[in-house]
């Protein structure tokens, strides 16, 4: 009997349906390796055994897959322009269109990302309307009188999403984009205040605690290890040995590296907190030769160093990068708390490392602090070392800390 037979898909409402694809199927879909910043099709449901999805939405609920994944934050490429927010406030919508625009141009988040921070907008707006019989969530926004009126507003949207949701967490995800939003519409000049900005503190929601699990050296090693082409090999190295968020590494274009001189980098000019440069501690040689490999394969090579034919960016998508790295993992056998490790597992091993090589570096600095009379080695990496010579120390360590875990 498959999965699918043993679910009892009639019994399920369409909201257990929506919370059974959040809990259940995407998480399974995403470890079979299925890249999720596009929308599923019935064969990839049908492969990890839930093809009767499709039959209980048509008989039960009668609506379509598509119109069901539209729901649960999955469209198609010509969704974007007309997207159903489900309300009659042009203006609302205007703003609301206007900022995922935003997001979609200026974040460089996924595509999946976008589109459900849409989506929980979208529900957000319709509970808005729903409770208050009118749409109009921005029109009092630039009157500081109203201020208290609309607060109280949001608040009873909220005691319906309290009611609805089942997660704390996914409350919290709610109140962060929806508080995100009207953010955005102050720095626009276009709100005076934020009404859902203190609103957590209505409730006893609990925040989860970070997940702060990192893989091991030992981990590192055995991922390398595992890779069985070029594109893999870079992957793990870009993830856990330069540190890099799998967006970056799914956008990763030639015209960003410098790899001559004594300053190997990345440089971005746009990330999460701002422009910035990645230095290129260790692997530079792997780098290049990947670089060379493209461009002699291919004449027309767009510069990505992972094309896509497929992707109008000419790039593959930060969840493409997630599931070839979790394939790898899987080949490993390597398991972070009984789980496939993600790919921030690599970021965090980046940072824990850069934290352990500092470490060792002010621990070899105690006997030159004890010879000037001090007893904090840091005085003596502020005071009597240079800022390159303070880099150049740090990154030496740095390296023969990521050599440990890449060279086998």
């Amino acid at each position: 009997m498959t999965e699918s037979e043993r679910i009892r898909w009639s019994h399920k409402s369409l909201d257990e349906l929506q919370s059974f694809w959040n809990k259940q199927i995407e998480p399974d879909l995403r470890r079979a390796g299925v890249d999720l910043s596009e929308r599923p099709s019935y064969q990839d449901l049908l492969e990890v055994g839930y093809g009767g999805l499709q039959d209980a939405l048509r008989e039960q609920h009668d609506t379509t897959l598509g119109e069901f994944l539209r729901s649960v934050g999955y469209f198609e490429a010509d969704d974007a322009d007309g997207y159903p927010w489900g309300i009659d406030a042009e203006t609302a919508v205007d703003e609301l269109e206007s900022y995922i625009r935003t997001l979609d141009r200026r974040r460089n988040l996924a595509e999946s990302t976008v589109a459900t921070k849409r989506s929980r907008l979208a529900t957000y707006a319709r509970l808005y309307r729903d409770v208050h019989g009118r749409a109009d969530l921005t029109a009092r926004l630039g009157d500081l009188t109203r201020r208290a009126d609309e607060i109280e507003r949001a608040i009873a949207v909220f005691d319906e999403l309290d009611r609805d949701l089942e997660s704390d967490a996914s409350k919290l995800r709610y109140l962060g984009d929806v508080s995100q939003f009207y953010e955005h519409l102050q720095r626009r000049g276009k709100a005076a205040y934020n009404p859902a900005e203190t609103i957590d503190m209505e409730y006893g929601w609990d925040r989860p605690e970070p997940d702060n699990a990192a893989l091991s050296s030992d981990q590192v090693r055995r991922l390398y290890d595992a890779v069985e082409s070029p594109d893999e090999e870079l992957l793990v190295l870009a993830l856990c040995g330069w540190g890099l968020r799998r967006s970056e590494v799914a956008g990763l274009h030639v015209s960003q590296l410098v790899l001559e001189g004594d300053d190997p980098h990345i440089h971005f000019e746009e990330r999460k907190n701002g422009p910035g440069t990645v230095a290129l501690i260790y692997g530079r040689e792997t780098l290049a030769d990947r670089i060379d490999a493209l461009g002699a394969a291919n004449r027309e090579w767009s510069g990505y160093l992972f094309p896509s034919r497929q992707a109008t960016s000419g790039h593959v998508v930060g969840e493409t990068i997630q599931a070839r790295f979790q394939r790898v993992a899987d080949r490993a056998g390597v398991r972070v708390r009984g789980e496939t490790p993600t790919s921030k597992m690599g970021r965090r091993f980046w940072y824990t490392t850069y934290l352990d090589s500092q470490k060792r570096l002010l621990e070899n600095l105690d006997a030159i602090a004890e010879d000037q009379g001090s007893s904090d080695a840091g005085v003596v990496l502020k005071n009597y070392l240079s800022e390159a010579e303070r880099r150049q120390y740090r990154r030496e360590y740095m390296r023969d800390q990521l050599a440990e875990a890449f060279e086998t």
